[in-house]
This record gives C-alpha cells, sequence and structure tokens, in this order.
C-alpha cells in the first residue's frame, strides 16, 4: 500500500474511511470477518494508488472531489472494485452500505453525509504539525463518540464547512441514523 507520497501521509483518512465502510458490511452479517479484511485491504490499496498524486496537506480542498466516495444511485467504482475482489456483485453493495452515501477523503479530516440533505458528520480530524512532529488527531465513531489522541486547535476551514456554508440549496431533513459500531 502507498502510504506516503509526496506530501505527507494519507493511512489515517484512508484507514478511517476503510474502517467506516467496513463496519456496514460487517453489521449486515452477510460478510465473514475473512471477507471483511480482505475488502479492507484491498480498499485501502486502491484509494492510496488512487489518492497519491491528488493528495495536498498544504491546500486539503484541492482535489476533494475526486477523493470523494460517493454512492447513490450508482456504486462508486472504487468500492465497487474492491466488492469485486471479495464476490461481492454492485446489487449486494447496494444492501450492505447505505443507497445514498457522500464520503470526503481529505487530508486532516474524513467526514460522511448519508442522504442528499442529511447531516455531515465528521470520522476522523487532525491538525497539521510541522514537519517532523507528530500532528494531533481525534477520531469519531459514526454514534458521535470521539476519541480524542491529544488536544486540537482548528486554524483552517475544512471542506466539509466549505460545504455547509456554500453547498446547501434546501432545507435540512430529518433522517433516522443507524449507529454502526464494532
Amino acid at each position: 500500500m502507498h502510504t506516503l507520497c509526496a506530501r505527507g501521509t494519507m493511512k489515517p483518512e484512508i484507514n478511517a474511511a476503510v474502517g467506516f465502510l467496513s463496519r456496514f458490511l460487517r453489521v449486515k452479517g452477510h460478510v465473514n470477518d475473512r471477507q471483511v479484511q480482505t475488502f479492507s485491504q484491498s480498499l485501502q490499496d486502491i484509494l492510496a494508488e488512487q489518492y497519491k498524486h491528488h493528495w495536498f496537506p498544504d491546500r486539503p480542498c484541492k482535489g476533494s472531489g475526486y477523493r470523494c466516495i460517493r454512492i447513490n444511485h450508482k456504486m462508486d467504482p472504487l468500492v465497487g472494485q474492491a466488492g469485486q475482489r471479495i464476490g461481492l456483485t454492485i446489487q449486494q453493495l447496494y444492501l450492505l452500505l447505505p443507497s445514498e452515501l457522500t464520503l470526503w477523503v481529505d487530508p486532516f479530516e474524513v467526514s460522511y453525509r448519508i442522504g442528499e440533505d442529511g447531516s455531515i458528520c465528521v470520522l476522523y480530524e487532525s491538525q497539521p504539525g510541522p514537519i517532523g512532529m507528530p500532528i494531533t488527531a481525534t477520531t469519531s465513531s459514526p454514534s458521535g463518540n470521539s476519541g480524542s489522541m491529544s488536544p486540537m486547535v482548528d486554524s483552517h476551514i475544512s471542506c466539509k464547512e466549505e460545504l455547509m456554508v456554500l453547498g446547501r440549496t434546501s432545507p435540512s431533513k430529518a433522517y433516522n441514523m443507524m449507529t454502526v459500531s464494532s
């Protein structure tokens, strides 16, 4: 797996996104642990390869659309490819994953939205540090529980915040959220 690119690491962000999607497969109960593990590793490899020339920690929103994982009326091709590696058809993936899902995998933040007008939730957030210094990170489960690895200071506007300010054209609808835990 390509965990490093010329501009920095993308491993924690990819792990957060893959873990989120893999939990849906595990929760539905139709996929065994070995298949989930193979799906996870395959998707990590696929995303790292796909993102390696589109990862810009100095400008996290650059390439955000390219790194967006989208399931709506069409299955995201990268998720579909990982599913096929464990013998799942696109139709089976539609049954296991939310029918409307947007997952943003950006430097320092991974967030998702279920439904077109659903709330945007943060799965992973970190603060860039000076070169050679560790970054601070916060992870959240889909149920909203946060696990802070160290305190965070937010000094930049994220792609998610930009979408929240500029992107919504219709009022928010109430959605029932499914809580996913491992």
